[in-house]
């Protein structure tokens, strides 16, 4: 139980470090150094843990029945005005965290999917679940629009600036209680989406 506790949390730290490494690159390819500058380009992730999203929650909730984790890291700081393409900058830095995830998630789903061609032992198959379950997690809820997840930035570029400055607003406003709902209302719904893509990407019966 200690070595599944630690192995989780050990694929949650460097998932969430990707997803943050991500959006530094996606900003530095568009033209922002701040994440550069701020050292925290790097997969190190002293440079990224958060004390509470990255420590403590993950290891409470897998401390509670159920066994899937949650969390976060500290986010990549990046200047939205430095980037290139005013127009669609911020849409690109906000998906290329939950995109990194689902990358990750497909790369480790095609692994399990074929390693009884490649011959992969079922220690690494059980290791690669936990690596799908966890990027599935963070990619969807990151998905959600509401402030200050990546989804609120992707909508907000996506709607006319009227109801995109409406819309900010609001989630500013309000985030706080959404993100609640969604947590404490939603989230068996969430995880029914997550287990059913893992089935759907690895072949293997989740459920």
């Amino acid at each position: 139980m200690e070595t599944v506790v630690i192995f989780s949390i050990a694929i949650l730290i460097m998932s969430v470090v990707i997803h943050e490494v991500a959006h530094g690159y996606a900003a530095l390819w568009l033209g922002d150094v701040t994440a550069k500058y701020a050292g925290r380009l790097t997969l190190n992730p002293i440079k990224h843990i958060d004390p509470v999203g990255s420590i403590i929650l993950p290891v409470v909730m897998a401390l509670l029945p159920g066994n899937l984790i949650f969390g976060w890291a500290k986010p990549v700081p990046y200047n939205p005005y430095n980037l290139k393409n005013q127009r669609w900058g911020e849409l690109i830095v906000a998906a290329a965290g939950p995109l990194s995830n689902i990358i990750l998630a497909l790369i480790f789903g095609i692994l399990i999917r074929f390693s009884p061609v490649l011959g992969l032992p079922q220690s690494f198959v059980e290791i690669s679940v936990t690596v799908v379950l966890i990027n599935l997690i963070l990619a969807i809820f990151n998905l959600i629009p509401v402030a200050p997840l990546d989804g609120s930035k992707i909508l907000y570029s996506l709607l006319p600036e009227d109801k995109a400055r409406a819309f900010a607003d609001f989630t500013q406003r309000y985030g706080i209680f959404l993100l609640i709902f969604f947590i404490f209302v939603l989230w068996q719904f969430i995880i029914y989406i997550v287990f059913f893509l893992a089935q759907l990407i690895t072949g293997l019966p989740i459920f």
